[in-house]
């Protein structure tokens, strides 16, 4: 599997084998990785050094303290990758924008409110679909406008779910 991490502007490319090796970049590490609290405090050992570091999750990135420095990490596995690049490609740099639904399924969070300003990458909807959920992020700076769903709609491929303006 497939993932991308970009720290400080700086992307890494992380592949999980089949066999448990790690790849960063492209070269092999040895890396372990334990939870020592069932909360938020885990031990890494990458390269047979040791590291303890507090790992917390905020609107889907991570803040991560090493060390007295904390670091700001996204992570996207293949599939967001791919959805990401995709709307990537279509996105007006102004103007009304529509968040379509990638694929059928069921709302489960609209986390925005009509008239709110919204920056790019922020979460717009959860869409749950083959028992995944999926949070579809806006590509650009905008107004929220119009919501066209609600927590517990079902919808189909393509169905508009927010305007932006």
């Amino acid at each position: 599997m497939r993932y991308v991490a970009t720290i400080d502007q700086r992307t890494y490319a992380i592949d999980i084998l089949p066999d448990g090796k790690l790849l960063v970049d492209g070269e092999e590490r040895d890396a372990g990785f334990l939870s020592l609290d069932d909360k938020s405090l885990y031990s890494l050992l990458v390269d047979h050094i040791s590291y303890e570091g507090l790992v917390e999750e905020i609107d889907g990135q991570y803040n991560v303290l090493l060390w007295g420095a904390l670091y700001t990490v996204k992570v996207m596995d293949e599939r967001e990758l791919r959805l990401a690049k995709a709307s990537a490609a279509f996105v007006p740099a102004g103007g009304e924008l529509s968040i379509r639904a990638p694929m059928p399924g069921l709302i489960v969070d609209v986390p925005v409110t009509p008239g709110q300003e919204v920056r790019a990458g922020q979460t717009l909807v959860i869409l749950e679909s083959m028992k995944m959920q999926n949070e579809l992020k806006i590509p650009r700076d905008g107004r929220v406008h119009q919501i066209h769903v609600k927590p517990g709609d079902s919808v189909e491929h393509n169905k508009i779910l927010i305007t932006i303006t």
